[in-house]
């Protein structure tokens, strides 16, 4: 049996994650989804799969491009009429280029004719979206097909009938259902229908389909012949294993920034009023109906991403393609993002150009379809229109199956007004005022994944009392001990650390090991719920500068390798690169133990750093970044190994 044949009997409803290990691809890596149409590229090539010639129109800065050229799609040409666009496609266009095969037509499409092409099998793209799109409707209420900009679908409509491909894939926002009473929807269904093709869309979001940023978009795939249905999501709470969104940190972690880039504060007349906006929220912070006692902005009196900043933990907001110098995202630690993290947030790839300055391309980005929910359409098309076997079978939506990002959507108030409330109390009184002491129950993954769960699921219950001190007390579900073994305290080292109380103190009540990290977690995951930071990493401050945060831990019980968590609690030989026979002795054990020492540490959460992980490090040194386990499941380091 050949190989193809082979992968054509994969089973049914695979995760995205086997998808991912069937391709020999991360998926949970910061710039995964670059590797990811890499890995797909690479397998319609070694296996000699022919490329389906396209026709790319309107193309912008080549999001849909991007996408459909990793899946086998050869952008014949692009029709493109803004200049700036242009030449971002001319600069990746041409022999050694991405688009090895593309013509780029800078050109008003009412002047293009594609006729001599010769066959084209599939045509993309998405007209201007403007006078459809929310912001035009804010601006200039709903436009639609009596601008100019709403009737260009038009000319797809008359290129399609010229070159009679298979099929077409047609994006624009979801705002195009609605306008004008349902008119200008309806005249661009039978406009498609007109000239031979049945049908299919859905509203999408492109964080459902790994996009580390949510972006609502209204997706129409037309066919001559047979049937379609859109892939199921990849992640999200509609996908099949209920995988975690590719969040806005992760997304960006790695990312090279000049010290200017890296700079705190935004200015202007706004601009001190985002220190104190938690993440996730915008200017909505500073209003009434979220509970602010001094409300500067009226309910809704501004748009969406005005003063809006970043959630870490989750995808950003809708990337606008223009704004105000108030118009977010802005970075978790009050800045602007920079055109290399915008990049990672539209899920561009590293290494493609963009041309002009860093407003030009961040208009182009922000106009553009985010490449990686090209891809998983893309590969929709392929596997059902064009019956190429791949080492996977996605899984498709049926027709009656309702998505339910909308649902999330609207839940989302609340939640904002829960996290404003916890701020603003925070806040008050220069932070006297504390969080609620509480409890409350936990597991925590092999891979570090730390999350309340109910009793039932429980491993460990945690007990947190804020007063003087931050108190923590880790036990487990069975077996409590009435001393605690671990004390870890943990005091600012001569820094303004705004928690509210003068020291923490974390206890654990079990000989499990594993404890010492449930209680550097509870931690982490306080600072988090009560908005005070993204994570210790933000507390202590990164690596590379002097640690915020002084530690100290006692061990009450013999506990393994116990001296030397103590020493690296308490920062020694921590934060900087060292020898292995320094740290050897540091450690009273051999330079032969040290990698059976790193093991164990690893299997505790600590970043270990050595050739091995780190091939720019000389073999025979290692880092220890922090005092305190950091590896999360989206760590770039929890994949590596020392050795």
């Amino acid at each position: 049996m050949d190989q193809l044949n082979i992968f054509t009997m994969s089973g049914y409803n695979e995760t995205f994650s086997d998808i991912c290990a069937k391709l020999g691809c991360e998926n949970d890596a910061p710039a995964w989804p670059d590797d990811f149409g890499k890995a797909i590229t690479n397998y319609l090539k070694d296996n000699n799969i022919p490329k389906i010639r396209t026709l790319s129109l309107f193309s912008g800065a080549g999001g849909l491009d991007i996408g459909f050229h990793d899946v086998g799609f050869d952008i014949i040409e692009s029709v493109e009429i803004e200049e700036k666009f242009c030449q971002t496609l001319k600069l990746n266009s041409g022999k050694g280029k991405r688009f090895n095969n593309s013509k780029v037509n800078c050109i008003d499409i009412r002047e293009y004719t594609g006729k001599h092409l010769g066959n084209i099998d599939f045509i993309i793209g998405g007209p201007p979206c403007q006078t459809f799109s929310a912001a035009g409707r804010r601006a200039n209420g709903v436009l639609g097909t009596t601008d100019a900009r709403g009737v260009l679908f038009r000319e797809y409509v008359r290129l399609l009938q010229e070159l009679s491909p298979v099929g077409f894939l047609f994006e624009n926002v979801y705002g195009i259902i609605g306008a004008q009473g349902g008119e200008a929807w309806k005249e661009i269904l039978e406009s498609f229908s007109d000239v031979g093709y049945k049908l299919y869309y859905r509203i999408v979001d492109a964080a459902d389909y790994g996009v580390p940023q949510h972006r609502e978009r209204l997706i129409i795939v037309g066919l001559k012949d047979g049937e379609f249905k859109f892939p199921r999501p990849t992640h999200g709470p509609d996908s099949l294993d209920d995988e975690q969104f590719y969040n806005a940190e992760t997304a960006i972690t790695g990312v090279t920034l000049s010290e200017e880039e890296s700079k705190s504060g935004i200015g202007g007349r706004y601009g001190a009023l985002l220190d104190d906006i938690p993440p996730g929220l915008n200017y909505s912070f500073y209003t009434e109906e979220m509970g602010h006692p001094n409300p500067v902005f009226a309910w809704r009196s501004k748009f969406s991403d005005f003063l809006y900043k970043a959630d870490p933990n989750t995808p950003v907001r809708t990337i606008k393609a223009s704004g105000g110098a108030y118009t977010g995202p802005f970075h978790w630690n009050n800045r602007f993002f920079a055109y290399p993290e915008y990049k990672r947030l539209q899920t561009f790839p590293d290494d493609y150009e963009i041309s002009g300055t860093k407003q030009i391309a961040v208009k182009q980005i922000g106009n553009s379809v985010p490449p990686q929910l090209a891809r998983m359409m893309a590969l929709a098309i392929r596997q059902q229109v064009f019956n190429t076997q791949f080492p996977f079978t996605l899984s498709l939506l049926d027709d009656s199956e309702e998505l339910t990002f909308r649902k999330r959507k609207r839940q989302l108030t609340a939640i904002y007004r829960k996290k404003a409330q916890m701020a603003i109390k925070s806040n008050k009184e220069n932070h006297i005022v504390l969080p609620d002491s509480h409890k409350y129950y936990c597991s925590m993954t092999e891979n570090f994944r730390f999350k309340e769960v109910k009793k039932s699921e429980a491993e460990y219950e945690i007990s947190v009392v804020w007063r003087e001190t931050l108190d923590i007390a880790v036990k487990p579900m069975k077996n409590i001990l009435n001393d605690p073994v671990i004390s870890i305290d943990i005091v600012s080292n001569g820094v303004n650390w705004n928690l509210g109380v003068s020291r923490v103190c974390l206890m654990t009540y079990t000989d499990q090991i594993k404890a010492f990290t449930v209680a550097w977690k509870a931690f982490d995951h306080e600072l988090i719920i009560n908005s005070i930071k993204a994570d210790i990493v933000q507390l202590n401050g990164y690596y590379q500068y002097v640690p915020k945060l002084k530690c100290e831990c006692t061990f009450h019980n013999e506990v393994k390798y116990g001296n030397i968590l103590s020493k690296i609690v308490s920062g020694e030989l921590v934060a900087n690169l060292v020898s292995s026979t320094d740290l050897s002795d540091c450690w009273s054990t051999s330079e032969r133990e040290l990698i059976e020492v790193a093991q164990f540490l690893r299997s505790l959460g600590y970043e270990i750093r050595n050739h091995g992980t780190n091939p720019q490090i000389e073999e025979g040194n290692w880092l220890i970044p922090y005092s305190f386990p950091t590896l999360t499941p989206q760590s770039v380091q929890l994949r590596k190994k020392v050795i």
